[in-house]
């Protein structure tokens, strides 16, 4: 039963491959559907909320914890839409900002300060636990190259 089945679905597809092509070239092409406007989805994992800490800076008004939500820009960061604005521009950059230096990486030694950050939240959709320094070349164009997510501190 089953064999028959099987040979028949077989038999009907085959026969239906051979005259679809006769049957197009008769009539000509079908027209293409319309296309219908996709919604717009709203994802929700790809926003970017991340909490900041900063402290050892040498200046009050830098240090503390600040929060940083982007689309639309806000939260306590003292300049969240700026911050935002460069958020946006790092994917197209060529490093991570987020990721540490390597172990292999030869940095200048030089002293930047005692200032210290914790980046911690969602950046685009991607979870963030990244920690800054100053204390040495790398870590200091690390942390310039957050600025102004990051303080500007001397």
């Amino acid at each position: 039963m089953m064999r028959r089945l099987a040979l028949t679905a077989v038999v009907s597809l085959a026969a239906l491959s051979a005259a679809a092509p006769a049957a197009t070239a008769v009539a000509g092409p079908l027209p293409l559907p319309l296309p219908l406007p996709l919604p717009v989805l709203q994802n929700d994992d790809a926003d970017t909320h991340l909490t900041v800490v900063v402290s050892g800076s040498g200046n009050p008004e830098a240090d503390g914890t600040y929060e940083l939500d982007c689309d639309p820009a806000g939260g306590s960061h003292p300049v969240a839409q700026q911050a935002c604005d460069r958020l946006a521009q790092l994917p197209g950059e060529s490093a991570d900002p987020f990721a540490p230096v390597s172990r292999n990486a030869m940095c200048t030694q030089q002293f930047g300060g005692g200032a210290t950050a914790r980046i911690t939240g969602t950046w685009e959709g991607r979870s963030i636990d990244s920690a800054f320094e100053r204390t040495n070349g790398c870590e200091i164009g690390r942390w310039n190259s957050l600025r102004p997510v990051l303080p500007n501190v001397r």
